[in-house]
């Protein structure tokens, strides 16, 4: 496994495509072995000092950076995805807008200030000198460039950057998507993304816009120019989803931009509606060290119209048991405390209100209530359970001959 891994990296630093067979063949292997483990999973109390395989052969498990984010009214549901998020060996920056009261992003600082979980690992940050966010503008890609920069800043040795807003939540526990990810290559990049950008070449490429948010100190719409562009030529246009699990290298190539192609796309998309639809997408399809590295999908469930609206559809109880059977670690819209987030909590991350998700971590007792994370042990022992199964299967499909290869870049 380390010399496949190694094998795999050396490729990507030295910017080579990667062999039609070998490259497979590694994905093979990987997915191989990833199946093998989940096969030790045989309830939710499993453990990976469990599991058959020697502990020598076992990858240690990843840390994930994530950016929770969100505006007026939200502090009480990034509070909540927060707790539902939660590992001590991850990374955290909250973020609520300037547009949202001095007393919200004040509660919600108490809140990451006090919470004792966050006081003893140290690994959740506020940005309190907040941005101005406009809907559908690029200062929605500058707070999450922003946020990225905060966490390399801050340092630590997470693999992948996460971005979430208040109307995100889990469907699968922290220790099982840890334990998911331990198997894959450290440089892939989970980001839905197509060159087909049909429709949105006339009403989103070529109109100018601009984002009041660069400038003004309160919330207004973006406002169009008369004047029309043509599509690009030093580079070529990709669109998709905005939520994305990014690797480390990926972000720290976005912020340092050492071949100056970052920073050239970030000037044109501050005049491009829905900008955060396109900026990573054409930034690493374009970047010839990066663009092996995509997996063609956001991670999420989403419900959407067809065709797509400019918002999906709020997810409700009705909507359960399709998010589980999406298999996807993550979902979107829900409405602020709507009761199938207490479904989701008790059915699936056996969280109770006002704790963390617990996992193999917590050795607390639970008995009457009690929280099991009041007790600390090992932080790195993962206790994956039936959200992880259903993971390995959305993984395996996403890196199969089918769909990996076939989905990159196109």
């Amino acid at each position: 496994m380390k010399k496949l891994k190694t094998y795999y990296s050396h490729f990507r630093s030295h910017n080579h495509p990667p062999n039609k067979w070998i490259f497979p063949l590694a994905v093979g292997s990987v997915v191989s072995i990833f199946l093998i483990f989940l096969t030790t999973l045989t309830s939710p109390t499993a453990t990976r000092s469990s599991s058959p395989l020697p502990v020598s052969l076992l990858p240690p498990p990843p840390r994930f950076a994530y950016l929770i984010s969100g505006s007026v009214g939200d502090g009480n549901m990034i509070k909540r995805t927060l707790l539902a998020l939660y590992h001590p060996n991850n990374v955290y920056v909250v973020h609520l807008d300037r547009a949202s009261s001095e007393s919200e992003r004040l509660d919600l600082q108490n809140f990451v200030n006090g919470f004792h979980l966050f006081n003893k690992f140290s690994n959740v940050k506020m940005i309190t000198k907040a941005n101005l966010v406009t809907y559908r503008g690029p200062t929605m890609v500058a707070n999450t460039l922003h946020a990225a920069a905060v966490l390399l800043r801050e340092g630590g040795d997470w693999d992948w950057f996460i971005n979430l807003s208040a109307s995100d939540y889990p469907l699968v526990t922290q220790d099982d998507l840890l334990d998911a990810f331990s198997y894959l290559p450290r440089d892939l990049n989970f980001i839905d993304h197509t060159s087909n950008i049909g429709w949105k070449e006339f009403q989103r490429a070529k109109p100018i816009i601009i984002d009041p948010g660069l400038y003004m100190s309160k919330k207004a719409d973006v406002f169009w120019v008369t004047q029309k562009r043509s599509v690009p030529s030093a580079f070529k246009l990709f669109t998709g989803s905005a939520w994305m699990a990014l690797s480390r290298s990926f972000i720290d190539y976005c912020i340092w931009g050492w071949d100056n192609l970052p920073r050239t796309v970030l000037m044109y998309y501050a005049n491009f509606l829905s900008s955060p639809e396109g900026y990573f997408h054409t930034v690493i399809c374009n970047a010839q060290e990066f663009r092996n590295t995509t997996v063609n999908s956001d991670l999420h469930f989403i419900s959407w119209d067809n065709p797509p609206k400019q918002h999906p559809h709020y997810l409700n109880l009705a909507d359960m048991q399709r998010m589980v059977d999406s298999n996807a670690p993550f979902a979107r819209k829900f409405p602020r405390e709507d009761p199938v987030l207490d479904k989701i909590d008790s059915e699936l991350l056996s969280r109770n209100p006002g704790m963390v998700t617990p996992g193999g971590w917590c050795i607390g007792s639970r008995k009457n209530g009690s929280d099991p994370c009041s007790v600390v042990g090992n932080t790195t022992v993962l206790r994956p359970g039936p959200g992880a199964k259903r993971l390995g299967s959305l993984i395996t499909s996403l890196l199969s001959k089918e769909k990996f290869r076939p989905g990159q870049c196109k």
